[in-house]
């Protein structure tokens, strides 16, 4: 990926807040449009019975040319999408393609009206060949795909419109193979009544298979651009910023990840971390360092946009980062809110907390413990169990999150991430990994749990943090962002105007496939303090590609992959722990016991047994597709319904918890012998 940093950016040959000339788009129409006459003239026009001079052509010049002039026209098609893009090579591939197919026009016949017609992109394109300053984007060989079922397509189509011109025999099936086998140079079974026309529609089809084995190979065999990644320097220079400025903005750690390219502002002072996704730069968060700074990483960002073609776009930023932003012509769009707990306001007393007061003390009797590590205290055999039993609880074969999530769970370069796990008779039943996020906060990165656990595991995790924040000196931790927080909390409001009531009501209908209500009840049973969080893009007709962009990066839409295959008569195997983790004890660690007695250190006597922990990746868009199963994470493609029946679970649950003696904190708890409920937390995987 090419990549900027400290090097001045070239100016910019488009404004962001007035769009981009038209010019361009024009003449990509009018390209695209000459390609298509191109096909139709070639494959509907007799050019050897045009002139006394075009007769005298041999007929397998007029047939070559012919042929070639088709798969001219449609590479003429498929160049429009590069030069509305204002693409330096898409612009010197339609100027010598135009210029070529004027000299195939005189040699199928002297068919001089095409050849006029093929002149005028010619001339445009050498007349604004200003307009297409734009480097190349990231080389992937995944075009090749695309390029060989857009040709397939378009070799049918022709062909079969080939076979009509000239009036061929049989029926649809008998014209389908023969395009096959003429793509292949063999004679199909379709007979023509005129001379010369079997031959003719055999050239066309040869050079047709010729282009779509031979555009798709050339895709496929040329050297890919690197993917963008973070080198050791950018790295160390992160972290510096973040050092004296990570407090600003939860998601500042995020800028870390290891698929992103950094750009820095020409004082040093200021960073953007971004990453092209389908011609869009999306950057996420806030701009990283000094905020008077700001502006000096965002210019040379909108240029470097500007320099590829590629539509500038940001993610997740907050008030000021929006503010910033918008100075420089950005349009924002808020997409939700962010949960922040105050830790010292937070506490399990009151009517408002007892759903999550129930369901702590739900887990907390059946025996489970939770344990709060910083990863610096991890030795390289747990943090390598933990990693490995994070991958093993991930739903879906895809890592996602992009915007705020990390990628990777317990790596010796995050040392002052935070681990909190759940266990239960000494087996590893569950994990939250939270980011640093300044000096005093943290931010919720990553949630795995084992789907046999019990329910309300997650809030348990989550409440154990909250009662050691003071130990870890903590003062405020993010949790999950809620996309479309506000709009939920309007339309449920008494006096509410019909469209906020009838925009709910979409949202409620979405819940059903994405995260969204569920992550927001979530979030909401913590009484947290909401902040906004935004997206900016250039102008209305860019924000869909941006969306489609932003889902690609969050790996909520990804490719098709192939299965593994498994050897017949083996089944799946567990994950296996590695050697001497199976009993492994804790230590001095500290340990949220089931009797809620915080800051309690554990001895070798009550200390859990560690299983192999696991490695995950951060919630990233609360928008999760995925199919409806049960204890899925949404980072993963879980969905979260809060059905009839999931109600009656739930509130079942709820009246055991009331009618139970509550255990004494100085006793063993005791587990009920029930079948345990599905946990129902959005956050389950």
């Amino acid at each position: 990926m090419t990549r900027r940093k400290d090097e001045a950016a070239p100016p910019a040959t488009t404004t962001i807040a007035g769009g981009r000339l038209p010019v361009p788009a024009l003449i990509a129409t009018l390209t695209a449009l000459v390609g298509l006459i191109d096909v139709i003239t070639a494959i509907s026009h007799r050019p050897t019975g045009w002139t006394w001079l075009g007769r005298l052509i041999p007929g397998m010049v007029t047939q070559a040319a012919t042929g070639t002039s088709v798969g001219a026209g449609l590479l003429l098609i498929g160049l429009a999408h590069g030069l509305r893009r204002r693409k330096q090579r898409a612009w010197r591939a339609a100027l010598a393609l135009s210029g070529a197919a004027v000299l195939l026009d005189l040699a199928r016949g002297l068919a001089v009206v095409p050849a006029a017609i093929d002149l005028v992109p010619f001339a445009v394109l050498i007349a604004t060949r200003r307009r297409f300053p734009a480097a190349g984007d990231p080389r992937t060989r995944w075009r090749a795909l695309g390029a060989l079922a857009a040709l397939a397509a378009a070799d049918l189509t022709v062909g079969l419109a080939l076979i009509h011109f000239r009036h061929g025999s049989g029926g649809l099936g008998a014209h389908v193979e023969h395009v096959l086998a003429g793509l292949a140079g063999i004679t199909g079974p379709v007979r023509f009544g005129r001379d010369g026309d079997g031959d003719l529609v055999g050239a066309v089809l040869l050079a047709l298979g010729a282009l779509t084995v031979g555009v798709p190979g050339y895709l496929a065999l040329r050297p890919a651009t690197p993917v963008a990644a973070l080198t050791a320097a950018d790295g160390t220079r992160l972290r510096a910023l973040l050092t004296r400025h990570g407090g600003r903005d939860s998601l500042g750690y995020v800028a870390l990840r290891r698929d992103r390219s950094v750009l820095w502002s020409p004082s040093g002072k200021a960073a953007i971390s971004y990453r092209v996704v389908g011609g869009v730069a999306l950057a996420a968060g806030d701009p990283i360092g000094d905020p008077e700074a700001w502006p000096g990483a965002i210019r040379p960002f909108l240029d470097l946009a500007a320099a590829h073609a590629w539509v500038p776009a940001v993610l997740g930023c907050g008030p000021d980062g929006g503010r910033a932003y918008q100075r420089v012509g950005l349009r924002v769009l808020e997409l939700g809110d962010e949960a922040v707990v105050r830790t010292a306001a937070f506490s399990l007393d009151g009517r408002a907390m007892r759903g999550v007061r129930q369901a702590v003390a739900r887990v907390e009797r059946a025996g489970y413990t939770a344990r709060i590590d910083r990863v610096a205290d991890l030795d390289p055999a747990e943090r390598a169990a933990l990693a490995d039993r994070a991958s093993a609880w991930r739903s879906c074969g895809t890592e996602r999150g992009f915007s705020m999530a990390l990628g990777r769970v317990g790596a010796p370069e995050d040392p002052d991430s935070v681990v909190v796990r759940a266990f239960e008779d000494g087996r590893l039943r569950g994990l939250l990994t939270f980011l640093p996020w300044g000096s005093d906060g943290l931010s919720l990165d990553a949630m795995r749990r084992d789907r046999t656990a019990g329910n309300g595991l997650t809030e348990f995790l989550v409440v154990a943090l909250l009662r050691e924040a003071h130990r870890l000196g903590v003062t405020r931790v993010s949790l999950n962002f809620a996309a479309f927080r506000a709009t939920l909390a309007r339309g449920e409001r008494l006096g509410a105007t019909p469209a906020l009531r009838l925009t709910r009501r979409l949202l409620l209908t979405a819940s059903r496939w994405f995260q969204i209500e569920s992550i927001y009840r979530f979030n909401a049973k913590f009484d947290p303090d909401w902040q906004p969080r935004y997206g900016c893009y250039p102008t209305t007709r860019d924000l869909p590609r941006v969306m489609l962009a932003a889902l690609r990066a969050e790996a909520l839409l990804t490719r098709p992959s192939l299965p593994q295959p498994s050897l017949p008569g083996r089944r799946p195997q567990p994950p296996r722990t590695p050697s001497g983790l199976g009993s492994e004890q804790p230590g001095p660690a500290y340990i949220a016991s089931e009797g809620g007695l915080p800051g309690t250190r554990a001895s070798a006597g009550n200390a859990p047994a560690e299983q192999p922990p696991v490695t995950s990746e951060r919630v990233a868009l609360p928008t999760r597709t995925g199919r409806r199963r049960e204890g899925l994470h949404p980072a993963d493609g879980g969905h979260f319904g809060e059905g009839p029946r999931s109600r009656e679970i739930q509130q079942a649950d709820d009246r055991s918890s009331r009618d139970s003696t509550p255990h004494s904190p100085h006793r063993a708890a005791r587990p009920r012998r029930r079948r345990a409920a599905p946990d129902r937390s959005p956050f389950s995987t």
